[in-house]
């Protein structure tokens, strides 16, 4: 996708469009998993080609290694302004949702909240070396380290990052079977069989950005997530709560719903020997433009 008023014959917009849109996809990843923002990531991208015009192309040996090197740079710019938003969000903050067809890695919803509190170069080296699978003189190129001090950002985000990482894959069907029931059993006010699917030390994170209602503080513990529950349970009632989708959300099972005043909403569960340990709903409509 060229910009309206760039490109031309003049600017070879055509032949670069031709070698950028390719890696689009891969980059909005790169950029996503950095930002935890889909409009955010494709602002950066777009960014990106508009500097891919202006290359001399001709020059350039491997396409992807320089667009990706040109989007983590950008991503470490916009960093810092995205932290300071984030201060005076109102409530807790999760990334987009993003509901997939196929997991594409195994970055999850937790591990990415995880990723959020770890320094910008520690989550650089991260991503490109442990999801993306960049080498380490790449990613030094990238971040502008050495390659040593490149393996040592990398390994303390390791360690941070430990428990966010699932320690073994949930069969998908098994993910999608505890969704249902999750869905069934909080919209039509069965505790009975709610309780039975949530861990003891389960907690739920609303994040609705101050435009809708939410949690403005992580509810946690089986005792507070149930009587919440409760109390939503009554509104399901009311109000109706009409199931859209059930999938993947942001690499946890989950499951999208409109709601009562007609917007969208998706839940997102992680689960640990078979049982709920974290439901993460998202209600803010800024961060869900994209579904529609």
């Amino acid at each position: 996708m060229i910009p309206e008023g760039i490109g031309g014959e003049s600017h070879g917009g055509a032949d670069a469009a031709r070698s950028f849109d390719p890696l689009r996809p891969l980059l909005i990843r790169v950029a996503y998993r950095m930002l935890g923002s889909v409009a955010d990531a494709e602002d950066v991208v777009q960014d990106a080609f508009i500097r891919w015009l202006a290359t001399d192309r001709e020059a350039v040996r491997e396409p992807a290694a320089f667009l990706r090197r040109t989007v983590t740079r950008l991503c470490l710019d916009q960093i810092k302004s995205a932290r300071r938003r984030r201060e005076t969000y109102i409530g807790p903050w999760l990334p987009d949702p993003l509901v997939e067809e196929e997991e594409e890695d195994d970055v999850t919803l937790p591990l990415m909240l995880a990723l959020e509190r770890l320094s910008p170069l520690e989550r650089a080296a991260f991503l490109l070396h442990d999801v993306f699978g960049v080498e380490y003189d790449e990613v030094a190129k990238t971040i502008d380290r050495d390659p040593a001090a490149t393996r040592q950002l990398a390994a303390r985000a390791r360690t941070h990052v430990r428990d966010a990482r699932p320690r073994y894959r949930l069969e998908k069907e098994r993910g999608l079977e505890i969704a249902n029931a999750f869905f069934a059993a909080s919209r039509s006010g069965d505790m009975g069989a709610l309780g039975q699917l949530l861990a003891a030390d389960v907690g739920m994170w609303s994040d609705g950005g101050g435009k809708r209602p939410a949690a403005m503080v992580p509810v946690l513990g089986f005792n507070t997530v149930m009587t919440l529950h409760r109390s939503l349970a009554v509104l399901f009632v009311k109000h109706g709560s009409t199931l859209v989708h059930t999938g993947t959300i942001n690499g946890l099972p989950g499951f999208v719903t409109r709601e009562a005043d007609g917007e969208f909403q998706t839940t997102a569960l992680e689960i640990a020997d078979g049982k709920v340990t974290g439901i993460y709903v998202m209600r803010n409509p800024d961060k869900m433009k994209h579904m529609h």
